[in-house]
């Protein structure tokens, strides 16, 4: 990956600038305009953008940009490897994103019937949670299937490699972050998320839930062998691990920070550290996730952020280098988060409305049938539905199970009525129960009175 280019220095622009009479007022007085289109756009990007009629250099238009942004600068009480605060900003682009996250993450989804329905609602927690796990694990390196990975999880059988095994083991860290919601963040808290993710992946298991002791560790790009981040000392790594703690904790009612915002520079912050040999990003983003929740945003539970990242890993790569190109501005990562969320959001409530106009569609074929809507509850009519879409799905008892949140007895029992009223045949794999849909299943529907 090319590393973005450095911005001109700022002071010596201004002293350069500065010898124009009156340049610099003017500059000043662009204000917030002088971001185009109100774009947080990092100088390797501005450079090569079309110069406003007003400013005759681009270093002019990044100087104004830069006093523009300097006047919202906040100290995040956590400093780059240099000692050094990180900084950020919250320009009309972050505000209005806030406030999209909190009208369609909030009061929308809520209100959806299938978050709403605590009948439905375990359903898509189950399968957000099967979803982020596979792909913040597939972020970093698991090459596991999204097929595979996800009958593993729904069918609870033991992982055959690494990359099943980092899958496995973030389903049982987005657990425990669940468990662990209403607790105060401690080193000790993170060092046992990190046991957990990374439970036999690593070549040293002694290094499993430790910091790292060496400085040879870097974050590279794997395709072309560049160097994209150097972190901090190993001997700093304790310190700083409390630091995050005390900012994550941290509740001043005289300097809010939006809680979404906590959440996203938490994320930064121990991903930017990298305390450990491995795993580094997949516990930023588990704890991105015990923010949200601390915080009351449990709706964040029902979307995948590493789904979204994992369809343009570049851009998240990318949105870590400018800020660490650009004096430590972690708002060029908290734009990109926002974004990423809000996507997730909009791609959910897309979903759910597919899915409730599916449900409604099979569930008036089954009421034109026959009563057969009498007979059975909903899970076995989801089941059916899912049977009708899809004639060579194959369900398991222990599938069934984990995909609704009932005990296996429960879901044995769904199953084996299906078999009876002849909508599923049973088979065996291997020591396991298998169910498939009996031919002609939609024309048996129709012909029960």
């Amino acid at each position: 990956m090319k590393i973005p280019t450095t911005p001109p220095d700022f002071n010596s622009l201004i002293n350069n600038i500065a010898k124009e009479p009156g340049k610099i007022g003017a500059l000043l007085s662009l204000g917030a305009k002088a971001d185009p289109q109100g774009k947080y756009h990092h100088w390797d990007k501005l450079r090569h953008l079309k110069l406003p009629s007003q400013i005759s250099t681009h270093e002019e238009w990044w100087l104004a940009i830069k006093f523009a942004r300097k006047a919202l600068y906040k100290n995040i009480p956590h400093s780059d490897k240099n000692s050094n605060y990180f900084v950020y900003s919250e320009p009309d682009a972050v505000r209005r994103l806030l406030h999209e996250i909190d009208i369609h993450g909030g009061g929308e989804l809520k209100a959806t019937e299938q978050v709403a329905n605590p009948s439905t609602r375990d359903t898509y927690l189950i399968n957000s949670l099967i979803e982020e796990s596979i792909t913040s694990s597939q972020l970093e390196g698991a090459a596991t299937t999204r097929k595979v990975a996800k009958e593993m999880l729904r069918q609870k059988r033991e992982p055959r490699d690494k990359s099943e095994t980092m899958i496995l083991n973030n389903y049982y860290a987005m657990e425990f972050i669940k468990d662990i919601s209403n607790e105060e963040l401690t080193p000790e808290l993170i060092y046992e998320l990190h046991v957990i993710l990374s439970k036999n992946t690593f070549d040293d298991p002694g290094m499993v839930g430790k910091l790292r002791t060496a400085d040879d560790v870097y974050v590279g790009d794997d395709r072309d062998a560049t160097i994209i981040h150097v972190p901090p000392k190993a001997k700093e790594l304790a310190s700083r691990m409390k630091s995050i703690c005390d900012f994550a904790n941290s509740r001043h009612p005289t300097n809010f920070l939006h809680p979404v915002l906590r959440a996203i520079i938490l994320h930064f912050l121990l991903a930017y550290d990298h305390p450990f040999e491995d795993g580094n990003g997949r516990t930023a983003r588990a704890l991105f996730y015990w923010s949200m929740l601390k915080q009351g945003y449990w709706t964040i539970e029902f979307i995948s952020i590493s789904r979204i990242l994992k369809l343009a890993p570049a851009k998240y790569t990318r949105a870590y280098l400018h800020t660490e190109t650009d004096e430590s501005d972690v708002t060029y990562f908290i734009i990109h988060q926002l974004e990423v969320i809000n996507k997730a959001i909009g791609d959910l409530l897309e979903y759910l409305e597919k899915k409730s106009n599916e449900i409604k569609a099979a569930e008036q074929f089954i009421r034109k049938s026959s009563n057969i809507r009498s007979l059975l509850n909903n899970r076995q009519a989801a089941l059916i539905n899912r049977a009708l879409k899809n004639p060579d799905a194959v369900f398991y008892i222990e599938s069934h199970r984990g995909a609704h949140n009932v005990t296996y007895d429960t879901a044995r029992t769904d199953l084996l009525k299906l078999v009876n009223m002849g909508f599923l045949k049973k088979t065996k794999t291997g020591k396991a129960f298998a169910f498939l849909a009996t031919a002609n299943l939609k024309k048996k529907l129709e012909n029960i009175k």
